[in-house]
Parts: C-alpha cells; sequence; structure tokens
C-alpha cells in the first residue's frame, strides 16, 4: 500500500517507520518541501520518499499529523479526497498551556472533517507517546492497544486491519462524536493510557 503523510514530526515519522518497516510505500510531506526531507526519509528507510502535500494526498491513505493550528494550511488546496481515508493522529491542543482549542461544541476529528470534505476520516494512534508509536507493539506477551473511531464502518476496518497487521490491537470506540471526545488530549480518559491486549 501508499501511505501518504503530511506532517513528519514526531508521530508521523514514528508511523511511518512501523508501515515503511511493514513493506509499505511511504511519501513523507511537509510545509518546507521535499528538500527539507533528507533526515526524515533517511530515518525512516524502505520505500520511502519526499514528495508534496499533494502527492502525499494521492496515495492510497493520507495520514495527518500536523501541529493543531496548521491544520488549515496543511490541508488547504489538495486533490479532491472523495471516498479517500484520512488518519487523523492530530490532537487540539494550543501552547503555551496545552489548551484545549475552540471546537464548538465538537470534536477534533469532526473539525479536520470539515477540511478534507468527502475523506472518510479515522481518528487513531493520537492517545500514545511517539516512542511507544515506534516501538515494537508486541510486548509483555500481548500487543499494545490503539484506540480508534470514526463514522464509516469501512473505513475503520480497513485502518484497524493495517495497524493490526503491525502488531497493534486496535479497539473500536464508534463514531467521531463520542470516540472521538474519549480519545481526545486534552480533556478524554484515554491519552496516554498506555495498555497491552493479551491473548
Amino acid at each position: 500500500m501508499k501511505i501518504g503523510f503530511i506532517g513528519a514530526g514526531s508521530i508521523g515519522l514514528a508511523l511511518a517507520k512501523q508501515f515503511s518497516n511493514a513493506g509499505h510505500d511511504i511519501v513523507l510531506s511537509n510545509s518546507r518541501g521535499p528538500e527539507s526531507l533528507a533526515d526524515p526519509v533517511r530515518s525512516t528507510g524502505g520505500k520511502t520518499r519526499a514528495g508534496t502535500r499533494a502527492e502525499a494526498a494521492r496515495a492510497d491513505m493520507l495520514v495527518l499529523s500536523v501541529p493543531w493550528q496548521h491544520l488549515g494550511s496543511a490541508t488547504a488546496g489538495l486533490p479532491v479526497l472523495d471516498g479517500r481515508i484520512v488518519i487523523d493522529t492530530m490532537n487540539p491542543v494550543e501552547m503555551p498551556g496545552f489548551r484545549l482549542a475552540e471546537l464548538g461544541g465538537r470534536t477534533s476529528s469532526q473539525v479536520v472533517a470539515d477540511h478534507v470534505p468527502g475523506a472518510r476520516v479515522v481518528k487513531i494512534a493520537n492517545t500514545l507517546p511517539p516512542p511507544l508509536l515506534a516501538a515494537d507493539p508486541r510486548t509483555n506477551g500481548g500487543r499494545r492497544v490503539l484506540f480508534m473511531s470514526g463514522d464509516d464502518a469501512q473505513a475503520k476496518t480497513e485502518v484497524a486491519r493495517l495497524f493490526e497487521s503491525l502488531g497493534f490491537a486496535v479497539v473500536d470506540l464508534g463514531g467521531l462524536a463520542t470516540g472521538g471526545a474519549m480519545q481526545q488530549f486534552p480533556g478524554g480518559p484515554l491519552p496516554a493510557l498506555n495498555l497491552v491486549k493479551q491473548g
């Protein structure tokens, strides 16, 4: 599978390495352009290359992993995403102080969905710190748990299959309104909860 990334920070690179190690083609992009991504491409390894945001958005799946304040600029002018799966790893944090951004009474993933019209948004991989996301998910005799939410059942099935192929155990929390609120940082009860599913 070809997986595009908009954002090459610590969470994005942790997932890119996992996907690359599993044999997927990775396209990394950021706001500074492909020429700024030589070191991240090298550290990710495998079939990883640098590209533009538009190139990343044309992949089979697109991962959004940018600071919350850059959501608008990161998604502006992207190719049509109708039916494409967009994995949302972001948290609506405003700095300084790790304050919850103003979301108008909705969850951050519902806001993300407004920025990628027609896409099928799945929230996952936002509750654990990057070192745990990058580590072997098969640990202590079990599999590290990732929480997931989304409004499209088929999209969630595909995303769960992808992450479970890496060794994670995926727990479906429901839709973006209810599950997304549980995953959200700050405010939700699940961020930083490191669980291992046995068996």
